[in-house]
């Protein structure tokens, strides 16, 4: 037996136990399920610092702040935000009745779908294996998780961790490399949610297609930012200039729905790299020592930025320091945050997702213009407006299309459990977070009720008079 038949054997073994429990056990009471959502919540709270440590190791370095902030606070109110709804969500809805069907009743019941796959990327291997693992738990599901090759550190752990607190046939954590990987999305789960690139989210739909596998694909491309015209000077624009930097900096630009481009107001250039780099000062001073700013997660990510900076140079476009004097440093793969003016729309770094600290930015004259550059693109995963003119604000939402926005910040749409996270086109497809990903991860299941007092074999062969006249009634 080769290496790839003995994982994928092994892999199906694993999802084949877990298929025999969810068979035996269908629909679990919300007593059990409140159980594994509270055993989920105790593992991260009770080894938050172990799983820092492993974050960091598996990035070179990351800051335990981050970690915290951007990985254990989301999960833990992801889990908690389940746990407070889960009574309502499990309750059959009610659902309207034709009048030609009263008095029969009819309503939605929430079924658990069986087992579901997690495939999680590297740059938040504990918040995007959670977030989803809450929903899924929440919905009486059994789950295997594919963690990235990339975090081997992260997975052994959280895999360990899992061990201790689940038995194998609710919840169980897949090591290994991208050929576990592909065994993993060929497994027929009755959903997969995979959250990662584009490019390897249109193999992992293959795949599921193969058994007709429902999927979720949470992707990326190059979500925009954009300044509103006449924001220019004063603590409005600082603040927006703040928390675009923030967005791109936080886990070094690492994020799927970091903002990838600034279109700024024409003039506004130089306002922009003042205030950018006055905030950089300040949020991280001595950025070459700073342990709070994170670093690039392997050597051929930190090629592939500094081939987009190097290239974006030689084409002419101006390559601004946002913390001047911070030199990028190819031994600890620490690359300071540089905005790119100037640059082509034929450049890489205007065509793939950066997923670094490198911020092009682009000027228009016109809000039309921005709109009609975002417009001409791929379907964005997150957008970021930055405006006090509600009329303008309004016109941007509705003319642009995208997976989520954050109105005057970045980032925080997807910290909000009530709202759906999501993708456009080949930034991902479905929705989860809150409800939604209750929603997903349950089979939807109509039920209608017949009352004793139901009409309904007056329609009844043979099509005589009576029949007649109730169907012309009825078809008026």
């Amino acid at each position: 037996m080769s290496h790839s038949e003995f994982l994928s054997d092994g892999l199906a073994e694993r999802f084949a136990v877990q298929q025999r429990a969810a068979r035996s056990d269908p629909n679990p009471d919300r007593a059990l399920r409140e159980r594994r959502l509270v055993a989920l919540d105790r593992l991260l709270r009770d080894n938050a610092g172990a799983i820092a440590e492993a974050v960091s190791r598996d990035f070179g370095y990351r800051s335990p702040g981050e970690t915290r902030l951007l990985e254990l606070f989301p999960s833990y109110e992801a889990i908690r935000h389940a746990r407070r709804h889960l009574r309502r969500w499990m309750r059959p809805q009610r659902r309207a009745v034709s009048l030609w069907f009263q008095p029969g009743r009819a309503e939605v019941r929430y079924q658990p779908l069986g087992v579901v796959g997690i495939m999680v990327p590297w740059n938040y291997p504990i918040f995007l294996a959670v977030a989803p693992l809450a929903a899924a738990l929440a919905a009486g599901n059994r789950a295997l998780v594919k963690m990235s090759e990339m975090s081997p550190n992260t997975a052994a752990l959280f895999a360990t961790l899992v061990a201790g607190s689940f038995a194998s046939d609710e919840l169980s954590v897949v090591e290994g490399d991208a050929s576990v990987a592909q065994a993993f999305s060929q497994l027929p789960f009755d959903h997969l949610l995979f959250t990662g690139s584009t490019a390897v989210g249109h193999h992992v739909m293959r795949a599921a297609a193969d058994k007709l596998t429902p999927v979720t694909l949470e992707l990326g491309g190059k979500s925009p930012a954009i300044i509103g015209p006449g924001l220019a000077a004063g603590k409005a624009f600082a603040r927006a200039v703040e928390r675009i930097v923030i967005g791109k900096c936080m886990n070094a630009g690492q994020t799927c729905i970091a903002p990838d481009y600034l279109l700024l107001p024409a003039g506004d250039e130089q306002a922009f790299i003042d205030c950018a780099r006055a905030f950089v000062a300040r949020a991280y001073p001595q950025l070459a020592s700073n342990s709070d700013y994170s670093t690039i997660i392997d050597q051929r990510h930190y090629a592939r930025l500094c081939a987009y900076v190097d290239a974006a140079r030689a084409s002419g476009a101006r390559v601004v320091e946002l913390a001047p004097g911070a030199s990028a440093d190819p031994a600890t793969r620490r690359l300071p945050p540089l905005a790119l003016l100037g640059v082509g729309d034929t450049q890489a770094v205007m065509q793939e997702e950066i997923f670094g600290p490198l911020l092009p930015i682009r000027s228009y004259r016109h809000l039309d213009e921005a709109i009609s550059f975002v417009n001409k693109r791929p379907r964005a995963l997150a957008l970021y407006y930055f405006d006090s003119n509600a009329e303008r604000i309004d016109r941007v939402l509705n003319e642009t299309v995208s997976g989520g926005v954050t109105i005057n910040d970045t980032i925080l749409h997807i910290a909000q459990d009530d709202l759906p996270f999501g993708g456009v086109g080949a930034s991902g497809m479905g929705r989860y977070h809150g409800f939604e990903g209750f929603e997903t991860f349950s089979a939807k299941k109509g039920v209608f009720r017949q009352s004793r007092l139901s009409g309904i074999g007056l329609f009844n062969p043979p099509y005589g008079r009576v029949f007649k006249l109730l169907t012309r009634i009825i078809m008026r």
